[in-house]
């Protein structure tokens, strides 16, 4: 998926609250917008090259979103708002392994009192729906999520098992925002009820999809599954 839009390469300085960022750009301090409200404290420290995507909203209170980091040679993705574009772009085009019969494909269906990023169906009737979750934090190629407490995150997980008993496909999907990943689990450290309640969606027949991705300055592209450890 290529972002379409002016892209810049900025140095990090600081990020004095979850919305913002100060930057360095052209030997100019400025503020960003962080398009993620996760913590990303292992990846966002002062010195680390970012790159910037220029908007062009007149109303907005910033003129860039910082989009992505390097991690030493890891570039990686950080905008909340580009996950659900990949995976939405990966199943029209077939791309993930166990939903190729989907054909249609809708965006932020609710079941129950949860709204679901996708709802698929086949021409069948089959109905599925698919939540997904970006994933930023990784250590020596292993990714977790989540990098802070997500209640939010734990309520899908426990919506999607009522979808399953109610005879609906479901799922979860979690798109690790960079290439360089083998292996994922749930990060118990952080949210131990989120990690029970991936593990109990599993035994109750929720798939779980963990794939990585490809990411360039100016696109990312989901690129293959990792093993998942529960």
């Amino acid at each position: 998926m290529k972002y379409n839009k002016k892209i810049f390469k900025a140095e990090f300085i600081s990020r004095p609250n979850r919305f913002n960022a100060i930057v360095k750009l052209n030997e100019e301090e400025i503020k960003v917008h962080v398009p993620n409200t996760g913590r990303c404290r292992e990846i966002l420290v002062p010195g680390c090259e970012v790159f910037l995507r220029e908007e062009s909203n007149p109303t907005r209170k910033t003129k860039f979103d910082l989009i992505s980091v390097y991690k030493e040679e890891k570039l990686i993705s950080i905008d909340s708002q580009i996950p659900n574009k990949v995976v939405d772009e990966a199943l029209r085009n077939k791309k993930i392994y166990g939903l190729e019969d989907y054909n249609n494909i809708l965006r932020e269906k609710t079941f129950g009192k949860s709204r679901f990023d996708f709802k698929l169906s086949t021409s069948e009737g089959n109905e599925y729906y698919l939540e997904v979750k970006g994933v930023t934090l990784e250590e020596n190629k292993y990714a977790k999520f989540p990098d802070a407490k997500t209640e939010r995150g734990t309520k899908h997980l426990l919506e999607l098992v009522e979808a399953k008993k109610k005879g609906y496909g479901a799922g979860i999907f979690f798109l690790i925002q960079l290439e360089d990943v083998n292996k994922f689990s749930p990060n118990d450290i952080r949210d131990k009820e989120f990690g029970e309640a991936l593990r109990f969606a599993k035994e109750n027949g929720v798939d779980i999809f963990a794939y990585n991705c490809l990411v360039n300055e100016d696109e990312i592209k989901i690129n293959n599954p990792v093993e998942i450890i529960l």
